[in-house]
């Protein structure tokens, strides 16, 4: 199979970014696509959440685009090109796979995980602390994550389940007392340590904390249609016992 397409959409990225391309493709820099790649990606997720072939397709091709985007911006500074890229990402998945492509033998994805750990350490040398390498552009949620996921793995874990819960309950107590003292400083402090405790209890019990909450989103949101669907009156009129009843009855509805 060719890739003739390909080859042609890295052409017509060049073309609009020639001198007697388009105005707006020559204005790009990697600064000022940031937002694009962010949103393309995140759309791509919604296509593949909403198991929408179709609009994944489409969506994957705007995720490209960026990609081949950066690559001709790269050239033409001198940096690199696509056939960097693809040589870069080709020789690291070979390297992260000697069980496919060498003579290393696993018998589990946790081998697998642990020889990928391994050989990232050793390409990574230049990292002295295990903070190092997370992305400050991601969400604090998903920053959240990775941060948790990287202690842990120097053996800096709750003993157990009850006392992380008990971590979780202990922060709580602090948000309160800062709330009773009116300081607000103190409040977002503690706020943050209570999400901070949350997300590793969902690291815990193997759950994306970043797709539970886009889940209970999604959900709130069609719940939240489905009340101004059934309301016989403007919401803002609406009492709490009035929202409370419409509330459970969206719920069963959706």
């Amino acid at each position: 199979m060719g890739y003739e397409n390909l080859e042609e959409l890295i052409a017509v990225i060049a073309k609009l970014r020639a001198p007697d391309g388009c105005q707006w493709d020559r204005e790009q820099t990697h600064l000022s696509l940031r937002p694009n790649m962010l949103e393309e990606a995140y759309e791509a997720v919604d296509a593949i959440d909403d198991n929408d072939m179709v609009h994944l397709k489409e969506e994957l091709g705007d995720v490209l685009l960026q990609v081949v985007l950066h690559a001709q911006i790269a050239k033409e500074e001198g940096a690199f090109t696509i056939e960097d890229v693809a040589k870069g990402i080709k020789d690291k998945l070979i390297h992260r796979h000697p069980h496919v492509f060498g003579d290393v033998k696993v018998n589990s994805t946790k081998d697998i995980l642990d020889n990928w750990d391994k050989l990232k350490a050793e390409e990574k040398k230049h990292r002295k602390s295990a903070m190092d390498g997370i992305s400050r552009a991601q969400s604090a949620l998903m920053s959240a994550q990775k941060i948790s996921k990287k202690a842990v793995k120097t053996g800096f874990e709750w003993p157990d389940e009850q006392s992380l819960y008990d971590c979780i309950y202990s922060e709580f107590e602090e948000f309160k007392e800062a709330e009773r003292t009116e300081n607000r400083e103190n409040m977002e402090e503690e706020l943050g340590d209570i999400l901070f405790a949350v997300v590793n209890l969902a690291r815990w019990n193997k759950i994306d904390a970043e797709q539970a909450l886009l889940k209970s989103n999604k959900k709130f949101m069609t719940r939240f249609r489905k009340m101004e669907e059934l309301a016989t009156k403007p919401l803002t009129e609406y009492s709490f016992e009035e929202f409370d009843a419409l509330w459970k009855k969206a719920k069963k509805a959706v």
